[in-house]
């Protein structure tokens, strides 16, 4: 059997300026070239060789719910909610409650906020 690792997320975006901007200023992402064509998507790195293309569809309908999210672990997850707090980015526990982060029950933080198309974004502190 074939063994898999994880490679990229894509998202459609309304206006890829404003989300490229959105990523790289909540998480410094890098913007990297993008290697598979010359189209207007735009990639940014997280690291490892992982990657998040954003893939500009102005003119489609973006249909999100919280349950449909993407989860990056940081080992400072309080300084990352003083920085949300900095760039007044509202973001709430799994039951939607505002400013709030949630505790599962592994004793892993978490908080969940949307980047300007919508999608769920959570944070935790699981770190390896």
């Amino acid at each position: 059997m074939s063994t898999f690792t994880f490679d990229h997320i894509a998202l459609s975006v309304k206006d890829v300026d404003q989300s490229i901007a959105f990523y790289k200023q909540v998480f410094q992402l890098k913007e990297i070239k993008n290697t598979a064509s010359d189209s207007k998507t735009r990639w940014l790195s997280l690291n490892e060789g992982k990657q998040l293309h954003l893939i500009p569809r102005p003119n489609s309908e973006i249909k999100i719910n919280k349950a449909v999210h993407f989860a990056l672990s940081t080992s400072d997850f309080d300084a990352f909610i003083k920085h949300l707090i900095h760039l007044k980015i509202d973001y709430s526990d799994w039951q939607d409650t505002p400013n709030k982060d949630y505790i599962r029950n592994d004793g892993i933080q978490q908080v969940y906020f949307q980047d300007p198309n919508g999608y769920w974004i959570e944070i935790n502190n699981a770190v390896s």
